[in-house]
């Protein structure tokens, strides 16, 4: 009797504390999402434009009438989610019904989904309900169709490397391009014959860009032919354009004398340099004129043109001050005008040698000059 009293009490337990865990885990319990609002199936979108999409679905429902967490899944036309392209929660941290998604986000996703730039693809989506545990896979999913741009996603860095670049073709020695934009890169630097790509890191497995009918494109690398020259190249990942300018030569013009003074010489990695150069100011009835700026040669195709580099001021003092910010030199494209958007030489350089120096690398926080005293 003893022994069938102690198996009583030690069901009873067992179902105490099963009944427990129960009601304890009860308010995670939530059910899946069965209805998919929009996009409506197989609706298209042309990631060129300048818009978004709008993903809305019905609401699952919690056992405890509480809140329900939302993560849209995203996953090749034939995939079943169990390793989807892409993840993230709905709006309000995943509180919401619906998840707004930018073009260029779903130009990523399509990217990721193996969709080549320009072409015509589509993506399987789903969402996925919980309580941050007990996820809910719903059974329904919606496709849609999605015509990438030319672009691709923007990287955080860009190198330039290969037999034909002025590094070679050690990556870990491969020249940064500067970013001038959201979407934007560009470098001034020598290509030689032989081949050039682009890459996304110095380590691991970078993503690798090459230039091929003017357009970015992916995996390859580009031949140069012909004499060695320096280039300014600009790509825009936005669109898959590029620009390749050759800087014929670069000369620093003096209107007081309405002469260039001298030319300088690429020296690698975006700088040019002029050594042991001569100064001195032309004397007027007012004082000794000092001012300078930038002419730039350049070759776009089979047409050669001028580039004017000047300072952001239409007039300067001269920089004397110890305190001078380093932001005066400062080089930008200014007009041919003979005088405006003029430098002014300190008054310690007059009727000295100097070594001068145009920087135009990523390294620098601005495109900028200085001169030296010998």
């Amino acid at each position: 009797m003893k022994s069938l009293y102690s198996t009583l009490l030690l069901i009873l337990c067992a179902v105490f504390i099963v009944s427990c865990d129960n009601d304890e885990l009860s308010h995670t319990n939530v059910s899946a999402v069965s209805t998919l609002y929009s996009p409506a199936n197989n609706k298209f979108y042309d990631l060129a434009a300048q818009s978004s999409a709008v993903f809305e679905w019905e609401g699952a429902k919690a056992e405890d009438n509480g809140a329900i967490l939302y993560d849209v899944l995203f996953d090749r036309e034939d995939g079943d989610f169990s390793k989807p392209v892409y993840v993230m929660p709905s709006d309000g941290n995943g509180f919401q019904k619906i998840l707004n998604l930018s073009f260029s986000e779903l130009n990523k996703i399509a990217t990721l989904a193996g969709i080549e730039a320009e072409a015509i693809g589509k993506l399987k989506w789903t969402v996925y309900s919980s309580k941050g545990i007990n996820v809910q896979k719903s059974t329904v999913s919606n496709i849609i169709e999605v015509q990438r741009p030319s672009g691709f996603p923007t990287p955080d860095q860009l190198f330039i490397t290969g037999s034909g670049s002025e590094k070679g073709e050690t990556v870990s020695d491969a020249q940064a391009f500067k970013k001038t934009g959201a979407t934007t890169f560009e470098i001034y630097t020598k290509l030689s014959a032989g081949t050039y790509k682009f890459i996304t890191r110095k380590n691991g497995t970078p993503e690798v860009f090459y230039i091929g009918d003017d357009k970015i494109k992916q995996d390859g690398a580009t031949t140069y032919e012909g004499d060695s020259k320096v280039y300014k190249i600009k790509v825009d990942f936005s669109d898959g354009s590029t620009t390749m300018t050759e800087i014929q030569k670069i000369e620093l013009w003096f209107p007081p004398l309405s002469a260039y003074l001298f030319e300088y010489t690429y020296s690698g990695g975006g700088i040019w340099k002029a050594d042991n150069k001569a100064i001195s100011f032309k004397q007027e009835s007012w004082g000794r004129d000092e001012r300078y700026k930038f002419k730039f040669t350049v070759v776009n195709g089979s047409t050669t043109s001028e580039e004017w580099y000047g300072s952001v001021n239409g007039d300067n003092n001269r920089p004397d001050d110890p305190k001078t910010p380093a932001s005066f030199w400062y080089m930008v494209p200014v007009t041919n005008d003979f005088w405006k958007n003029s430098f002014k030489f300190a008054s310690e350089v007059d009727n000295k040698s100097v070594n001068a120096e145009i920087n135009f690398s990523a390294a620098s926080p601005a495109y900028t000059h200085s001169f030296t005293i010998l």
